[in-house]
C-alpha cells in the first residue's frame, strides 16, 4: 500500500478524452498513479513545459495539499470527505477555456465562478481539522510571493494564502515561462485542446489524492457530489 505524506482535495475530470489528454500532456496519470507518454505537437517541448505541474496530475485544487494533524489518520479523512461530498450539490458552469495566467497556461472557468468558489471554501473549512499547521519552512516559502495583508491572514488561518475570496480555480497545464513564449504556446495548444473542453462544465465529483514519498500525487478515491 502506498504511503502518502500529504493529502489534498482536487477536482479532476471524469474518465474521458480530456482526462486522457491531460494525463498524456503532463506525463503523469493521476488515476493510474503512473507515468504517461507525452503527445507530439510540432514545435513544443512538452516534457520541459510540464516539468513543474507534472507531479500533481491534471487537476484543479479545491483544498490545497496538507499533512495530517496529530490524532487523525487517512481512514478518518476518507470518511470525512465521503460524508462532505454526500451533502454537497453538483455544479453546472458555463465551460472551460485555455487561458494564459501571467507566465503559465491553465484551463479556467468561463462565466460565473461564484458557485465553485463557495464549494471550495466549504471544503477548506469543513476539513480543516485534519490539517497540520504548516512548518516554518513552508510559511517562508509562501511569503516569498509578496503576499497581501489579507493573503497573509489566510495563510495564518488556513495554511494557504489563496483560499476563500482569494481562490481562483484553474487547471494548470504548464510551468512558468516568458510571457511571449507563453503566448506562442497558447496559440499552438489551443486548437488541440479546444475540442476537448466541456460546455457546460459539470463538477459532479471531488477527488481525495495523496502525495507519495517521491512527490507524485495519486487518486485515492473519487466521491460523487450527491447533496
Amino acid at each position: 500500500m502506498t504511503k502518502f505524506k500529504r493529502f489534498a482535495v482536487y477536482f479532476a475530470p471524469e474518465p474521458g478524452l480530456l482526462a486522457e489528454f491531460g494525463a498524456d500532456w503532463l506525463g503523469w496519470d493521476l488515476a493510474k498513479g503512473q507515468p504517461a507518454e507525452h503527445p507530439v505537437i510540432e514545435g513544443l517541448d512538452i516534457a520541459a513545459l510540464t516539468a513543474t505541474p507534472r507531479k500533481y496530475g491534471l487537476h484543479g485544487t479545491i483544498k490545497p495539499p496538507f499533512r495530517l494533524a496529530e490524532g487523525t489518520d487517512s481512514p478518518a479523512l476518507e470518511a470525512a470527505v465521503a460524508a462532505l461530498c454526500a451533502i454537497l450539490r453538483p455544479l453546472t458552469l458555463d465551460g472551460l477555456e485555455l487561458t494564459r495566467l501571467g507566465g503559465f497556461l491553465a484551463l479556467t472557468v468561463t462565466g460565473d465562478t461564484a458557485p465553485l468558489s463557495t464549494l471550495a471554501a466549504h471544503v477548506v473549512r469543513d476539513l480543516d481539522s485534519f490539517r497540520a499547521p504548516p512548518s516554518e519552512a513552508e510559511l517562508l516559502r509562501r511569503r516569498k510571493a509578496n503576499l497581501s495583508p489579507r493573503q497573509e491572514e489566510l495563510l495564518t488561518r488556513w495554511g494557504y494564502p489563496y483560499v476563500m475570496e482569494e481562490f481562483r480555480f484553474h487547471i494548470t497545464l504548464t510551468g512558468k515561462m516568458p510571457r511571449n513564449h507563453a503566448e506562442t504556446v497558447h496559440q499552438q495548444m489551443d486548437p488541440v485542446i479546444a475540442p476537448l473542453l466541456p460546455r457546460p462544465f459539470v463538477v459532479s465529483s471531488l477527488c481525495l489524492v495523496g502525495e507519495d514519498e517521491d512527490g507524485m500525487f495519486h487518486l485515492i478515491h473519487r466521491y460523487a457530489l450527491s447533496g
